[in-house]
């Protein structure tokens, strides 16, 4: 299950009916009358917010002020707890990427446009990186992985990357960023690397 649902059903879990009463009182203004009236237990209540986007795993102020007007400070440590863990795996997830790109901006070569098209860039912006970086084929990669991980925000995964090199019958660029990242998953699960190692180690894959 979603981490974030993980953590609504465990609040759901320890919310009193008295407290549950107040937090649909707090909602009077998002959810309408009828919705409010079906809402037996915390978790549909959040399933609501959910449905209506006034909740998500990535904007918690909702819920950080429905608990602090509970006074759970119990509940409050639970979603700090949740958001560390959330910051950690983004940060992870931020570094499989950039050496992914690495990796594809090295052995991609001129079927770059081909691979940008499958992952959703535009054949204007590919023709903008093209006038930009005329003399540098790796750049026109990386600016090309750029649009589509801007474009993309939280979706942008180095999975989707593999589908689309597979897709596009790069296997062995595929199976170099597979290798990749299970050299640094296993590397994680046996050292606990800092930001700061990270942020040298990104450094050092873009040098020339």
């Amino acid at each position: 299950m979603d981490p974030f649902r993980v953590l609504l059903h465990s609040v759901s879990a320890d919310l009193s009916s008295g407290e549950l009463t107040e937090l649909k009182f707090l909602c009077q203004g998002l959810v309408g009358k009828r919705k409010l009236e079906r809402v037996q237990r915390g978790h549909e209540l959040f399933e609501v917010l959910l449905e209506q986007k006034d909740l998500e795993a990535e904007h918690t102020g909702l819920l950080r002020d429905l608990l602090a007007s509970l006074r759970r400070h119990d509940l409050l440590q639970r979603l700090d707890d949740f958001e560390v863990g959330a910051a950690a795996g983004a940060a992870q997830e931020e570094a499989d990427l950039h050496a992914a790109f690495s990796i594809i901006c090295d052995n991609v070569g001129k079927d770059w446009r081909r691979l940008a098209r499958h992952l959703g860039v535009s054949d204007a912006k590919i023709d903008g990186i093209e006038e930009r970086y005329p003399r540098n084929l790796a750049e026109r990669v990386r600016e090309s992985l750029r649009v589509w991980k801007s474009s993309e925000r939280e979706k942008a995964t180095v999975a989707g990357l593999v589908e689309a090199l597979r897709a596009c019958r790069m296997n062995l660029v595929a199976d170099l960023v597979e290798e990749e990242q299970l050299a640094r998953q296993l590397q994680n699960g046996s050292d606990a690397v800092s930001p700061v190692q990270w942020d040298s180690d990104a450094h050092t894959s873009e040098a020339p």
